[in-house]
């Protein structure tokens, strides 16, 4: 379907985005939009996911980087570029600039997964590492701008960032014009105010919902006082969304047309990671999954048996941070279950337990049985269990099961 309109007066029109896709389209992938049955039949809904973890660098960033990349000045090319960024973007900076032929300094927190990093690193980019947050790493690279007179590249607080972004909206309502719900990741606004600037001009009975960690929800707290407002930075499994103050022209963007900012929290966004990887086979970041754990956890209101699209915005996990996650969403469902059991320091107790356990058909991953170092009376022993179950409900049998036996559990 062709776009025929602009709007004036507006810090990003339909038309920015417009001129935006025509000039980036040789170096993005117009990525799906798939139908997802699993999620649907889990959430009540009709699902559908904006894969932008399809990308080359693994998230949408490369979209509003080639943008303002390819529209910089001879001169600026020859200086070369920087930015902050906690990962995607220096990404989509980097890779936009290797493919111009441009020098790109990236400045990342100290923090950073190591995939973000090395991903980084792999498109030529010069990698600095500094500050505990976003906030420090922006500060940082806006000094190492005026001192060698490069051009910073914004993460999210640029119209021609905002314009390349909302490329995804155009590709949303053409592949699925019929969607009654749009739910968009939010860190400082970028993705959402681009995407907003499109669903909402075209039709503005679409519902849109941002979602942010709880640990950093800057763009709710700013739309509560009704200006842009700093909050402390917090730290997240989230971390491509977690910044501590919003932009000054996305935050009137997502003012005009978002209808509501909710927020997750982290053991919501580590099931919903959780969910992407065991369901749908996609390996998503914490950023990525906030939309379907907002979903999952009844977060938005009235949004069953709705035609609901989710943008998955990034799929950059570090493996470790990945681990952790998936262990906390285990935990979370019941499939991992610790604790401890008072027993009687005489032979054979060990065996009763594991018997126990194993008749409700759970595994035994490690086991630690202390005499000197715990709470128990003399005569008797303290054992700590870690066990791969079936879920709360087998937790709870085999609790009473051990207190059955007469066993006191802590």
């Amino acid at each position: 379907m062709a776009f025929q309109w602009a709007k004036a007066g507006m810090v990003v029109s339909v038309a920015d985005i417009i001129q935006a896709r025509q000039r980036i389209s040789d170096f993005v992938l117009r990525t799906p939009c798939a139908y997802s049955q699993k999620l649907s039949m889990l959430t009540s809904c009709e699902v559908y996911l904006k894969l932008e973890n399809f990308q080359m660098t693994g998230a949408y960033k490369q979209r509003g980087s080639f943008n303002k990349i390819l529209q910089l000045s001879d001169t600026e090319k020859k200086r070369g570029v920087i930015t902050s960024s906690a990962g995607n973007h220096a990404q989509g900076v980097a890779y936009a600039s290797q493919c111009n032929g441009i020098d790109a300094t990236i400045v990342m927190p100290r923090y950073t997964p190591l995939s973000k990093i090395e991903g980084t690193r792999e498109f030529q980019a010069k990698v600095i590492l500094h500050g505990d947050n976003y906030e420090e790493a922006f500060q940082k690279a806006k000094e190492l701008k005026k001192e060698h007179g490069l051009t910073f590249v914004h993460p999210f607080d640029d119209p021609v960032i905002i314009a390349g972004q909302g490329t995804i909206g155009l590709e949303l309502y053409e592949q699925r014009a019929d969607l009654e719900v749009l739910v968009i990741p939010v860190g400082g606004g970028g993705l959402i105010a681009g995407i907003a600037t499109v669903i909402k001009e075209v039709n503005p009975k679409v519902r849109i919902v941002g979602v942010q960690a709880e640990m950093m929800p800057s763009m709710q707290k700013s739309l509560a006082a009704g200006k842009v407002t700093l909050i402390p930075s917090m730290h997240t499994i989230a971390e491509g969304i977690a910044v501590a103050k919003v932009g000054k022209h996305t935050f009137p963007i997502v003012k005009k047309y978002v209808d509501e900012v909710v927020t997750v929290g982290e053991e919501e966004i580590a099931h919903a990671v959780m969910i992407l990887l065991e369901r749908e086979k996609k390996l998503v970041e914490g950023a990525g999954a906030a939309g379907l754990a907002a979903l999952c956890h009844d977060k938005i209101k009235g949004v069953h048996g709705k035609r609901v699209g989710l943008i998955i915005s990034g799929g950059n996990i570090d493996i470790t941070l990945l681990s952790r996650i998936l262990e906390r969403g285990l935990l979370q469902e019941g499939r991992l279950a610790n604790f401890k059991v008072v027993v009687p320091d005489r032979p054979g107790v060990l065996q009763e337990l594991s018997s126990i356990v194993a008749h409700h058909e759970a595994n035994i991953l490690q086991i630690s049985h202390n005499r000197a170092f715990s709470s128990a009376q003399l005569e008797e022993a303290e054992v700590e269990f870690t066990l791969e179950t079936k879920g709360h409900a087998s937790i709870r049998e085999i609790m009473a099961s051990l207190q059955k036996k007469g066993f006191a559990i802590k």
